[in-house]
């Protein structure tokens, strides 16, 4: 049982067409990992990978997709880089990623931290409907489900017309959006859509090419939509295997249907931790992520944490472990989880608790 919050389990499905192919894809007598980027059939791949994500999202055509490498963190920079025209641009702090993203677009401009939830160890959203955000102000900046603290936006912040730019690397794809909502929407796929190696941007057009001051060139947005995410080799096998995943998941039923499956076991999950005497919730009930659930001992059981720990490995659970800067476990059940993994996990809550009290 797979809980770890990224690189993260992926569909079954998926992993046993990737193995099948791995020797020879779809009769080319190549892996995927060993033909040209150039070629038809890698190509098809890519393109299939952009189609299915726009019928998946509804993306109009005015804004682009990408698939690049460097990660999430590579954005950090790369957002206020092609986007900080005023130079001026507006954070809201909710986890230890916004925190990263806002101090590196202060090496380009003035970040200000218009909201932030510090003051409680990021275990809630804070109040987002009235921001002082700044008339010069080029974008708003959020990231959407804060992966160590398991909170989530589920209203997205009045930004008072100005872009909102999103850092949804945990979250994608796990409920219906809007993307018109989105000056930028941007993410790591390792955590819901594919494995480590590409970082996915969805990007209004008219957000570029706005900025005087000089963008190396694979640093700029535009090179890799002119190339249409092929300037350089693109990470093939990751966007394979997230291309296959889309499709997994269009099978599934869309995004509208996966997005009741995640409620369903994220229910399931924190209800067992509001009912169980040995576990209580870390984030604010109304901010809680259906990803990424963290919890720890209730006041008196600390002692048992090790205890437990042990106890669900011999259960074959994996990747419970908090983040450091939380403690106590996280279970990230994102949408390849299912409803049987997190069965386990709270009859395996259940039972030590039987055995404790």
């Amino acid at each position: 049982y797979n809980f770890s919050a990224g690189p993260a389990v992926l569909p079954e499905p998926v992993l046993q067409e990737a193995a099948a192919e791995m020797l020879d894809y779809r009769g080319t007598g190549m892996s995927v990992m060993e033909m040209s980027h150039r070629s038809k059939p890698y190509q098809q791949i890519i393109d299939e990978a952009e189609a299915d994500l726009r019928t998946l999202m509804g993306i109009p055509d005015n804004y682009k997709v990408l698939f690049m490498q460097g990660g999430a963190s590579q954005q950090f920079a790369m957002v206020p880089m092609n986007l900080m025209r005023n130079r001026v641009a507006d954070y809201i702090v909710t986890g230890q990623f916004a925190k990263k993203a806002w101090k590196e677009a202060q090496l380009f401009g003035q970040a200000n931290a218009v909201a932030s939830s510090a003051d409680k160890n990021f275990t809630y959203i804070p109040d987002c409907s009235d921001l002082p955000i700044a008339e010069n102000s080029d974008y708003v900046y959020i990231c959407e489900n804060n992966t160590i603290y398991g909170t989530k936006f589920h209203q997205l912040p009045n930004t008072k017309g100005k872009p909102l730019v999103s850092d949804v690397s945990s979250c994608f794809l796990s409920e219906p959006v809007k993307v018109t909502d989105y000056g930028m929407l941007y993410g790591g796929a390792q955590k819901n859509v594919g494995p480590a190696g590409v970082v996915f941007a969805i990007i209004r057009k008219d957000a570029l090419g706005k900025v005087s001051r000089y963008i190396p060139t694979m640093l700029d947005y535009r090179t890799h939509i002119d190339k249409e995410s092929m300037f350089n080799t693109p990470p093939v096998f990751s966007i394979f295997v997230m291309n296959e995943t889309l499709k997994w998941l269009k099978g599934m039923g869309g995004v509208e249907a996966i997005h009741k499956y995640d409620m369903e076991k994220a229910k399931l999950l924190y209800g067992e931790i509001d009912r169980n005497s040995l576990f209580v919730g870390t984030a604010a009930e109304k901010d809680r992520s259906l990803m990424n659930v963290c919890f720890v001992m209730a006041p008196g059981y600390e002692n048992l944490q090790d205890e437990f720990m042990s106890f669900a490995k011999g259960k074959g659970m994996v990747g419970l472990k908090g983040h450091r800067s939380v403690g106590g476990f996280r279970a990230s059940i994102y949408n390849a989880c299912t409803v049987e993994d997190v069965t386990a996990l709270t009859e395996c809550m259940k039972e030590f608790e039987s055995m404790k009290k």
